[in-house]
């Protein structure tokens, strides 16, 4: 591990202690206007604090028997998960409440308590397109290939993916492939560093990398640094830590890892740490939050930085959890 992790100064090292303090407060702030406003994100904030947590080496941080009555108690008969009891099924919600239910173990009781694995699984395969190989994020009809990589990862953890059509899927994404390397939203779309993690994890999981231009989309992301170290995610944009993780899973998916600054990035996505309270914001000085918390530390556990757990590049899921669920 290089000399230049352990001689980072002491306002640059991971503050873990406020980062766990932070996370597990998130839930106590019902007196906040902020808390209900974002109701509708509250199964994905789970998600993004407990794999935080599980990276962190905290895994008992958040009560699981709660987390698990929780993650219940937003399912729908139709199999599919809200984001909180009494909102719509969602794409994003279910693959959530399925990655939750993998990080902690507990398929069985989605077994013998909630509607079980096979109906989760047929609310996801019943959103594809099977004419075009896309998939909606609900019954109202938007796609993207946020949903289709989605559906691949929960499918998979699921031992479901037979449901849905791969080879359409493949093909839809195939279509979505630009001239320099990258994946847009849809065909023709323009190349985004999100949109490419989508593509090249969804390709992955299908046993399809073969269709990556790895040299061109390798050069495309290594040029996503820019001056301070941080990343962003199309050309002429800020730096933003979330694409810390966007950036650098699709590099580590593709070999290319090391086409980068790993110590400029470090450096970055430590400076927009909050020490004292906890937890991280996009860039420095702004306001902290749950989501860039948990990408600032997927992107340091990318970039091996000591004390973290590994972190599994395709599921954005503790390493310890797609083997335990995989066999990986």
């Amino acid at each position: 591990m290089p000399q230049t992790f352990q001689q980072l100064p002491e306002e640059l090292q991971l503050a873990t202690s406020a980062h766990v303090k932070y996370i597990q407060s998130l839930d106590t702030r019902k007196d906040e206007y902020d808390y209900w406003l974002t109701e509708h994100l509250r199964l994905n904030g789970l998600y993004w604090g407990l794999t935080a947590l599980h990276l962190l080496g905290h895994p008992e941080a958040l009560p699981r028997a709660e987390t698990i009555d929780f993650v219940l108690s937003c399912q729908h008969d139709n199999g599919g998960f809200g984001a909180a009891p009494g909102h719509d099924a969602h794409m994003l919600s279910t693959v959530s409440a399925v990655q939750i239910l993998a990080m902690i173990d507990a398929f069985d009781e989605l077994e013998t308590r909630g509607k079980g694995k096979a109906q989760v699984g047929q609310y996801i395969a019943n959103l594809q397109n099977r004419q075009t190989g896309t998939f909606a994020g609900d019954e109202w009809g938007e796609e993207d290939t946020r949903f289709l990589y989605g559906a691949f990862n929960a499918l998979s953890l699921l031992g479901l993916l037979s449901l849905v059509d791969v080879d359409k899927a493949v093909d839809h994404i195939a279509a979505c492939a630009n001239f320099d390397g990258g994946y847009g939203v849809s065909p023709g779309a323009e190349s985004h560093s999100g949109q490419i993690f989508t593509c090249v994890a969804a390709l992955t999981i299908a046993g399809r990398q073969s269709l990556i231009d790895k040299e061109r989309l390798g050069r495309w992301l290594s040029e996503r640094q820019i001056a301070g170290g941080g990343l962003n995610g199309r050309p002429e944009k800020k730096e933003d830590v979330c694409y810390s993780w966007w950036v650098l899973s699709s590099l580590e998916m593709i070999g290319k890892t090391h086409w980068i600054d790993k110590d400029q990035l470090i450096a970055f996505i430590l400076r927009c740490q909050d020490p004292e309270k906890g937890g991280i914001s996009d860039r420095p000085g702004d306001m902290v939050d749950v989501w860039h918390t948990l990408f600032g530390i997927t992107g340091l556990s990318l970039l091996q930085y000591p004390g973290l757990r590994a972190v599994d590049e395709v599921y954005c899921l503790p390493k310890s959890t797609t083997a335990r669920v995989l066999g990986r």
